[in-house]
């Protein structure tokens, strides 16, 4: 397909060619009949194991047509994921093709050629003919965002160092975007990116929103005065799951074929290619990650920020485990500005506003967890190996790591406190898209914007940035809101913002 040629006339050629043609959806008929001219056209950058994961659900909403696919790896090379065959069974179930890739079994899935065969194999078999070639292929986003003029939106599913970048270039080119968390792992261009949303008024959908749990019931307890003055919230998780290096790469192996490392390091500083560095442990990496919190703090505290009306804290101060080595027969510390610790615990304090006390928030990773509290030894429970307690002067709530199962503790607290009743599941056969997806698609065709907008990010984006710096300074931040600056560490303000590579920096993308 030609770089000029247009997506939607392209999507009629196709439709003609596989026997049908174009018409208004009333005139199709039959319910989530979409017509092609009706379709979101959608680019999907990143094609990794989480990439691709993704891209199955996307496949099967009617209403978005994935019409490109962009990574700078071309093949399935030196791949990594949770399972060595889950992703590769769940591409062959979405595909119906139970021999997709057959003798590929010892190979994890992942690259844009992968992307573009799941793509139009998948639409193949929604096609009378069983044929469809209607999916381009990129190395470069900058590339495919000047050749593909119609593609509506983006779904960015990269490491997080490219995050901001790439949604950046994208909304200055009007298109609608979803991305994964987080927004970018530079508190400075996260704001550049949710300034850039707010100035194109493109549609944007923030993913982790998708996952945040309700704080309908723990907000009728606090506010019913059932916890007394909340003082405090721990969050805790048993990130990180990955290898977390806590050296730098000393060997140089080659650079796999068919990979362009130049494009995977985007925006940051030259160095040699490691395998260490891509794909799984990428958020190990100041650089190219944004640690735990990022990682899983925006499943379980994007909605408590806002239900608590949280906005910038007044400090950040972090407690982090360090490694030692020997160095000329004795023992030192490892200097370690360039990983985050294999086990952390952030406090973060928020001053009074409105209607609301001062109030801490504190985040734990790495089997790093609050001491249990009398009520929890009452019951004689443990906490899990995930989870969120709410502490107030009077009393605590202990829930699930995303809000699930709230309740007061001790057990016996909850006497005259019914249990919230379990959300209610899909119906049976039901394409299973979240609510804010769906209000994103809406958004994209003149509708409201979602609650998952990148508009609605700013305080947990804010938070997520300032817990990396803490770590990678090792010191005790005192944060000025209103100048987005540390006062009382000077050096650490270098942390704030990307120092970009030539021809990487988002406002001249």
């Amino acid at each position: 397909m030609t770089s000029v040629m247009n997506r939607r006339k392209f999507l009629g050629t196709a439709a003609a060619s596989a026997g049908f043609t174009i018409v208004p959806r009333h005139v199709l008929g039959g319910p989530g009949i979409i017509a092609p001219s009706d379709k979101i056209t959608l680019a999907h950058i990143g094609t990794g194991t989480e990439g691709l994961s993704e891209m199955l659900r996307l496949l099967t909403i009617p209403e978005i047509q994935i019409v490109s696919v962009c990574d700078p790896s071309k093949d399935a090379a030196g791949y990594r994921d949770w399972s060595r065959t889950g992703l590769l069974n769940a591409i062959r179930k979405t595909l119906g093709k139970p021999d997709w890739r057959a003798g590929s079994e010892g190979v994890i899935p992942g690259g844009r050629d992968v992307g573009k065969d799941v793509v139009e194999t998948y639409y193949a078999a929604q096609r009378p003919g069983g044929t469809f070639k209607g999916c381009s292929s990129y190395a470069d986003f900058r590339e495919l965002l000047d050749k593909e003029k119609d593609v509506d939106a983006v779904k960015i599913m990269t490491p997080d160092h490219l995050h901001g970048v790439i949604s950046i270039a994208a909304m200055k080119k009007g298109k609608h975007v979803i991305m994964h968390k987080p927004l970018s792992n530079r508190l400075e261009e996260a704001r550049l990116v949710i300034d850039t949303a707010r100035e194109k008024g493109v549609a944007t959908h923030f993913m982790p929103w998708e996952s945040n749990g309700s704080m309908k019931q723990i907000m009728a307890w606090i506010n019913g005065g059932a916890i007394g003055t909340l003082r405090e919230v721990h969050n805790w998780t048993n990130r990180p799951v990955w290898p977390q290096y806590t050296t730098l790469p000393t060997d140089t192996p080659p650079v796999p074929e068919g990979f362009d490392w130049d494009l995977w390091l985007g925006p940051e500083a030259d160095r040699p290619y490691h395998p260490n560095y891509t794909h799984m442990v990428f958020r190990g990496w100041y650089d190219f990650g944004g640690g735990c919190m990022a990682d899983m703090g925006h499943y379980s505290l994007w909605t408590v920020f806002n239900a608590l009306e949280l906005g910038s804290p007044t400090s950040v101060d972090p407690m982090l485990s360090h490694t030692c080595e020997f160095k000329d027969s004795v023992p030192a510390r490892v200097k370690n500005d360039f990983s985050f610790p294999t086990a952390s615990a952030v406090r973060f304090k928020y001053p009074a506003r409105g209607h609301w006390p001062a109030v801490e928030v504190i985040w734990y990773d790495g089997g790093m967890r609050p001491p249990t509290p009398p009520e929890l030894e009452i019951d004689k429970k443990e906490f899990a190996a995930e989870g969120m307690m709410f502490v107030g002067r009077k009393g605590k709530i202990l829930a699930g790591f995303t809000l699930d199962h709230p309740r007061l503790i001790p057990e016996k607290r909850m006497h005259g406190h019914p249990a919230p009743p379990a959300p209610a599941g899909r119906p049976p056969g039901q394409i299973e898209v979240a609510p804010s997806m769906r209000q994103w698609m809406d958004a994209t065709r003149g509708g409201p914007q979602s609650p998952s907008s990148f508009l609605n990010a700013g305080p947990i984006s804010e938070a997520v940035n300032l817990y990396a710096i803490a770590l990678r300074t090792g010191r005790k931040l005192l944060y000025d809101a209103e100048s987005r600056k540390i006062t009382n560490v000077a050096e650490a303000n270098k942390y704030l913002a990307r120092e970009y590579r030539k021809g990487w920096d988002p406002q001249s993308i």
